[in-house]
């Protein structure tokens, strides 16, 4: 498959590294944990939106567009590298932030990843939570236009066939890892929430014949309406490339039993996860998206569907500076002295 047949603006810091997990491994007593970087990607922290903007802003850049037009949640990672990739190429970026939390707190609502919008020089607006927001940017692109301006728009999470290439690339990188190293893979593990990444990796795996089972953690949606937004993208993603068919609905498999009260409310499962990638790994994972897949991982472990000889590759999707916009949720008094 050939990737380089599609535009593409190579920002990104690839490949990511893949690392063992021993101290965590060992902590849960069942398979031999590998994380795949994801956070390391670069563009303003990185994260999993770096690989979808590589393909996105270079559409945009040969559409001649002068302002990118884009919406997530509050503390979205996706709003924050749009707003990087920006920065970088010289265009101008609006954001609509919807609120789907109700929260009041400071650092939420002007920390972590809206500081970051900000510093990348992108405006934003605020809208109540709730209805298509992908329709509200087209109305604010379309009243831009009739003032002249040429505008990109990107749906949330980056997350259509163009966006989704970022990953069916990320599949190709990670079995040219493994398969150069002799390394066995049993199952991969990722937070899927807007699509993008979970439907992006299925087409490259299925395209590739890698016979690795794949799993979403839900972040938002309930399962069967999570599956069928990633089978559609899936199926548009492949026939983009070529291959149509290549994925069956079959290979779409999401667990959203770690979802919570909803998208962007931390849950104990996850600052669990947060603390013990933390503590045991170094690693930072963030409350919205990557905690609650990780927590997944962790439960899921813990109940044996993860098996003692196994190896299980998780997918970091980044979004460490939303834990600036989440402080109130942790609560370290016991660690001073």
């Amino acid at each position: 498959m050939h990737l380089a047949r599609f535009p593409r603006r190579f920002l990104a810091h690839l490949p990511t590294p893949l690392e063992r997990l021993d101290r965590l491994s060992k902590e849960l007593g069942g398979p031999e944990i590998w994380i795949k970087r994801d956070d390391c990607t670069g563009m303003s922290t990185g994260g999993n939106k770096t690989r979808k903007l590589e393909f996105l802003m270079a559409e945009a850049e040969l559409q001649g567009a002068e302002i990118v037009v884009t919406q997530g949640a509050i503390q979205s990672n996706h709003a924050r590298q749009t707003a990087a990739f920006a920065a970088k190429m010289g265009m101008a970026c609006h954001i609509v932030l919807e609120d789907r939390t109700g929260s009041n707190d400071a650092n939420y609502n002007n920390n972590g990843n809206v500081l970051l919008d900000h510093l990348h020089g992108a405006t934003t607006e605020k809208r109540g939570g709730g209805g298509d927001f992908n329709a509200v940017i087209e109305e604010i692109a379309d009243q831009m236009r009739a003032d002249g301006k040429k505008v990109y728009t990107i749906p949330g999470g980056g997350s259509n066939p163009t966006g989704a290439l970022g990953y069916v690339n990320c599949a190709f990188e990670l079995l040219g890892q493994v398969n150069g190293t002799g390394m066995k893979i049993d199952h991969i593990v990722t937070a899927t929430g807007s699509a993008g990444t979970q439907a992006g990796l299925i087409v490259g795996l299925k395209a590739m014949n890698a016979q690795i089972p794949l799993l979403g953690i839900g972040v938002r949606a309930p399962k069967m309406k999570q599956e069928e937004n990633v089978f559609k993208l899936a199926c548009k993603t492949a026939e983009k490339l070529g291959c149509p068919g290549v994925v069956t609905r079959e290979d779409v498999v999401a667990n959203t039993d770690y979802v919570g009260e909803g998208y962007g409310i931390p849950t104990e499962s996850g600052l669990e996860a947060i603390r013990m990638f933390a503590e045991l790994e170094a690693i930072l994972l963030d409350p919205v998206y990557s905690a609650k897949g990780a927590a997944g991982l962790i439960d899921l472990i813990r109940k044996g569907h993860f098996k003692k000889g196994e190896r299980v590759v998780f997918l970091h999707t980044g979004g460490s500076a939303a834990l600036f916009g989440y402080d109130a949720a942790f609560d370290f008094s016991d660690r001073w002295s």
